[in-house]
């Protein structure tokens, strides 16, 4: 697709699709000093990249353990990656790039190297496998990947079979210096480059900036297409968010104003740079204002510990679950947290005892958020110094959130339950390819285009939106978004499995957890539910894979015929408490 030719759907002219000029808030829910409007920088994020590096050539951009990477260290890889992609992938201007790889300083530098050359990247979450990557890979029309050495696996048999043309895969431990400095790094982390032959379209990292192309100059504008992250639906298969620069910096810029972080802040960046929490708070933010990533590639609580104690880590961005499992951990009292300021997050509120423990403590309150992929993230907020604990917050700059009747799109009375819509200038354009979805998802009301989020919520009278249901079905495991017809569809493969029917579980560590109530075939009265346990995490990414499963001898259905999804949830709701969950 063109860039600067972005499209607009069936939205009619005079209908307002995205808000222009200033972005305002609300002044009630400010902190003093924090302003009511901003204008969104027109700028690509590339160009963040480059200023910052300007600004700041010998500040360290980027910890990895032992590994320090300056603005000006990272700028220069960026060019070089660059020029490779130019010159000898031929990535062209609006080409897809996918990145496939978790948080390193390699993944970062190929995520900007990518808009450097004006092409499109595909965030690609580390846990999928091959047939769940092949969709992806066909549906965007990606090109080339950026590819850590313990995921080549899974993405060379769509070499030559799909559109994927190059490969470039990265080693985490080749940037690691022979000292561990203390640290106490996994052994898959250390793990270094080999020098035996590759096949055919794969290259190593070291050898592409071994090349000094130059690349051509960037010529990318804010309304261009650079982000093509997925979304699971409640049907068929994952879809693309098609995001500008522009949708992206109006959610960076507007949480930096509104979370107050600057130049001198630390972001410690666990959450995986795949999914938008992560890729817009320990990344795309604090390359914006010259701030400084600390990064984890993979969860462990007492990592994180040390690393915002030698760091000084200020802000962190996390799921609930994280939270709870960081500050349960035992010796947690060794570390000096005292630089940490702010934590957000989204997804769920932080369990009551956690919350008192962060407050008594450590003085932190849990600032609890509300966005989705198709919003860029940053959507709806607490404000730092007024946050009502279970509540999502308040609309930022330049969202107009409402919470309507599902069914008539009608404003509900205040205090009442419905869908919350919302519409403003970080809002996605709209589905890559997917006409039918972008007619189910978006509407227009008062002359404005806004999108159904799915999600129920009532307005308080204080103005705040509380979270009271989900009207699609979606289990929220550990921060990741199941959608079980997905689950559903793989399950249904199985040769034993007559019914299936996916529903939430209560999860004391992952807030829920994915279970999966099946009906056998007559013919495979023996496979037991260990058997299917097994088969789910070798045919699912980790995070979708069922963790529970019953067999059961039938499944109820509505009026209609249907299996009554919502009466087995409500099952298992009454039920969990009294497995202590």
């Amino acid at each position: 697709m063109a860039q600067g030719n972005v499209p607009r759907g069936n939205v009619p002219g005079d209908v307002v699709q995205h808000p222009c000029g200033p972005l305002m808030a609300d002044r009630r829910f400010l902190q003093p000093g924090v302003p009511d409007r901003f204008h969104p920088p027109e700028t690509t994020l590339y160009e963040n990249l480059e200023l910052s590096a300007r600004r700041f050539p010998d500040k360290v951009a980027i910890h990895f353990y032992g590994c320090a990477v300056t603005y000006r260290a990272l700028l220069e890889q960026v060019e070089r990656m660059a020029g490779y992609l130019q010159h000898v992938c031929g990535v062209a201007r609006g080409d897809r790039v996918a990145l496939l790889s978790q948080n390193s300083p390699q993944c970062i530098a190929a995520y900007f190297a990518i808009l450097r050359v004006n092409a499109v990247v595909v965030p690609v979450n580390a846990m999928l496998l091959e047939d769940e990557l092949r969709h992806i890979v066909t549906d965007s029309g990606t090109v080339a990947v950026f590819v850590a050495s313990e995921l080549l696996g899974n993405i060379l048999p769509l070499v030559g079979t799909t559109s994927l043309r190059n490969v470039i895969v990265h080693a985490y431990g080749d940037v690691l210096p022979d000292d561990d400095a203390g640290f106490t790094i996994p052994d898959w982390v250390k793990q270094r480059s080999g020098n035996g032959a590759l096949p055919p379209g794969v290259v190593r990292w070291s050898q592409t900036l071994d090349h000094a192309h130059t690349p051509a100059p960037h010529v990318g504008a804010p309304d261009d297409l650079c982000m093509l992250p997925y979304t699971s639906g409640t049907t068929g298969k994952p879809k693309a968010c098609m995001h500008t620069h522009r949708t992206i910096m109006v959610s960076v810029a507007g949480s930096q104003l509104w979370r107050r972080s600057h130049a001198e802040s630390a972001f410690l960046a666990v959450a995986p740079m795949f999914h938008l929490l992560g890729l817009q708070n320990g990344l795309n933010c604090p390359i914006y204002m010259g701030g400084t990533i600390v990064l984890l590639p993979r969860w462990d609580a007492r990592a994180a510990a040390d690393l915002i104690a030698r760091h000084r880590v200020t802000f962190w961005a996390a799921p609930p679950p994280m939270l709870v499992e960081f500050f349960s951990q035992p010796g947690l009292e060794d570390f000096d947290l005292r630089s940490l300021s702010v934590v957000v997050g989204g997804g769920a509120a932080v369990p009551e005892h956690i919350a008192k423990l962060m407050l008594e403590r450590y003085g932190l309150q849990f600032v609890e958020g509300y966005g989705m992929t198709e919003t860029a993230s940053f959507l709806i907020s607490n404000p730092l110094h007024a946050s009502q604990p279970g509540h999502l917050g308040v609309p930022t700059y330049g969202v107009d959130a409402r919470v309507v009747d599902p069914v008539t799109r009608t404003l509900v009375a205040e205090g009442e339950m419905g869908e919350i819509v919302v519409h403003g200038a970080q809002i996605m354009l709209e589905y890559w390819n997917k006409p039918e979805a972008n007619e189910e998802s978006f509407f227009v009301m008062d002359g404005k285009r806004f999108l159904r989020t799915g999600d129920l919520a009532s307005i308080e009278a204080n103005g705040y939106f509380r979270m009271r249901d989900r009207l699609k079905r979606m289990v929220n495991a550990s921060g990741y978004k199941v959608w079980p017809a997905e689950v559903e569809a793989t399950l249904y493969t199985h040769p034993a499995i007559l019914e299936a029917c996916v529903i939430g579980a209560r999860d004391a560590h992952r807030g829920e957890t994915v279970k999966a109530v099946i009906v056998l075939k007559a013919d495979a009265q023996n496979v037991t539910e260990t058997a299917l346990l097994a088969w789910c995490r070798a045919n699912m990414a980790t995070y979708k894979a069922p963790r529970i499963v019953q067999i059961v001898a039938k499944l109820p259905r509505s009026a209609t015929g249907k299996i009554a999804w919502r009466e087995l949830q409500e099952q298992e709701m009454e039920r969990a408490p009294e497995a202590g969950t």
